[in-house]
């Protein structure tokens, strides 16, 4: 067991509920005891969860989620914050599409696919987070609204403080029998919520001063998604092989195709029935669908005990792999068929925006208001002075 889990040579309460097959009166294994039994070799060595390679990754996630964090505070501009708080779309949008829409999604495809309660709560888990950075970088591909993109991303990870572990807390009663659920650790989910405010702070802060520092900084934290993923597959592959992914029921697969897919369809229904432009309808969509998996995988890894959540510290990634995959599929889409609806978005401007082309017009006839120009039939050319109210 993780010796952050043993004090003064007394086993944490999380112990007594370890698998113990010799023991058991189930007749099918729970997920965590079907989870292969990697580095037990002959000798008797410890299992994965205690060995340093295990804690080794839980402190590489843990500076992933630092590096994005940081990543993500980099693209707030205090100068916006003003404007949105007076038309506050972005933040309402973030609130139905992050903590309304995802969890229920989550809630329902567990509920249809019988996941078992480690399963459900890795699912719920991901669908209460917060939005994450590939939004807003499909957002850029696609020619969505990128500062209702950065937004909606920075208001859904504020209001993650309160709404994730409450949605968390309602949506887990449905397995509330089950030992997992009653020892939801909430309180260090918040604990790890709170922790993400100093590099976001600092993220804000390096923007408002350094601007081309913050720019620096965001490519790192957007290359360190890729990186991250990319190594957790790797080590965590080269380690337990196949068998672990072996031990994933196929239902979670399942759930973890379709959970993004239903987030991008449901976020651009949200986003029709609010009578958004088109590359509105395209931010919004994005922003449901994709979630912060690094924030995910480091809650499952440093807030729940290992030997009880199992495999499904996977299932953050398998997300992560489907919800890029099914967002490239949407840029693709775009870039083949969309591009030129697009064009002519601008061209139809009838109602009131931040800068409308009715007061455009406007302005350019106070300029030219001090004289205009007349021209005749006879190739004549006569300045006629105008007056103007003063």
């Amino acid at each position: 067991m993780d010796s952050s889990w043993v004090e003064n040579g007394t086993l944490s309460p999380f112990a007594s509920l370890s698998p113990e097959p010799e023991n058991s009166s189930s007749g099918s294994p729970s997920p965590s005891s079907r989870v292969p039994q990697a580095g037990k070799g002959p000798g008797g060595s410890p299992p994965f969860w205690d060995t340093p390679l295990n804690q080794g990754l839980s402190v590489f996630v843990g500076l992933a989620l630092c590096t994005t964090m940081l990543g993500l505070g980099c693209t707030v501009e205090l100068s916006q914050l003003g404007g949105q708080l007076r038309r506050p779309v972005g933040v309402l949008l973030a609130l139905l599409c992050q903590f309304v829409l995802m969890p229920l999604l989550a809630f329902l495809l567990a509920l249809l696919f019988a996941l078992d309660e480690v399963a459900a709560v890795a699912v719920l888990l991901c669908g209460c987070c917060p939005g994450g950075n590939l939004s807003n970088i499909m957002s850029l591909l696609v020619n969505g609204d990128m500062n209702l993109s950065i937004i909606m991303t920075a208001s859904s990870t504020l209001l993650a403080l309160l709404l994730m572990p409450l949605c968390l807390w309602i949506y887990s009663r449905a397995w509330i029998n089950t030992p997992l659920v009653q020892l939801l650790p909430l309180g260090a989910v918040s604990l790890t919520l709170c922790s993400t405010l100093l590099p976001i702070g600092v993220g804000v802060f390096i923007r408002y001063k350094y601007t081309r520092a913050a720019d620096l900084l965001l490519k790192v934290s957007l290359w360190s998604l890729l990186v991250t993923l990319v190594l957790l597959f790797i080590l965590t592959g080269t380690m337990l092989g196949p068998e672990l992914l072996a031990s994933i029921p196929a239902s979670v697969y399942i759930v973890a195709l379709l959970m993004p897919l239903a987030g991008y369809a449901s976020g651009y229904g949200l986003a029709t029935l609010f009578h958004l432009p088109p590359h509105c309808k395209r931010t919004v969509s994005l922003e449901t669908g994709c979630q912060n998996v690094q924030l995910c995988t480091a809650i499952l890894k440093l807030t729940f005990p290992p030997h009880l959540i199992g495999s499904m510290y996977m299932f953050p990634l398998l997300y992560a792999l489907f919800q890029a995959a099914e967002a490239g599929l949407f840029v693709l889409v775009y870039k083949m068929y969309g591009r030129d609806t697009y064009k002519q978005d601008p061209l139809i401007e009838d109602e009131d925006t931040d800068i409308s082309y009715k007061k455009l017009k406007e302005e350019e006839m106070a300029d030219t208001s001090y004289g205009t120009v007349a021209t005749e039939e006879h190739n004549c050319i006569l300045m006629e002075p105008a007056q103007t109210a003063l």
